[in-house]
This record gives C-alpha cells, structure tokens and sequence, in this order.
C-alpha cells in the first residue's frame, strides 16, 4: 500500500482540513471554483470578429523630372 492509496489522501484531506481550518480550506476551493468558472467562460466566448485591414493613403507618385534620355521633362518650380 503505497501513498497513492484513497485512504491515505482522505486521511490526509482531513488533516489538511484541521490543520488549516474548515473556513480557510471553503475559502480556498470556492477561489479555484471561480477561477474554473472564468476559465470556461473565456474558453466559451468567441473571439472577436477580424476586422478589415486599414488602407494607408499614400501620395500620388511624383512625375519624374527628366527622361530616359536625361532631358528635362518637367519645370521646376
């Protein structure tokens, strides 16, 4: 019979109750039921819908100032 026995963890449950008191021990397990509460509560919302990626307005092109053959295309101002 080793500690893995359910014997021995009821006996140790119950020395885990007196040692650490009865509203203690309550107080603890109704803090990791909220804590599962809120887990499955996050693991049931959906996630929020994606949204639509935002455009970045760019500035036209500029016209180029001279040519292939290196002449002036344009004036400057």
């Amino acid at each position: 019979m080793g500690f893995g026995s359910p014997i021995h963890w009821l006996i140790f449950g119950v020395l885990a109750i007196l040692v650490l008191g009865g509203g203690r021990f309550s107080s603890m397990m109704g803090d990791v039921a909220k804590g599962i509460k809120s887990f499955k509560k996050g693991m049931a919302e959906e996630d929020e819908p994606a949204r639509p990626a935002s455009r970045i307005e760019a500035k036209a092109a500029a016209e180029p100032a001279f040519d292939v053959n290196g002449e002036k295309v344009r004036e400057d101002r």
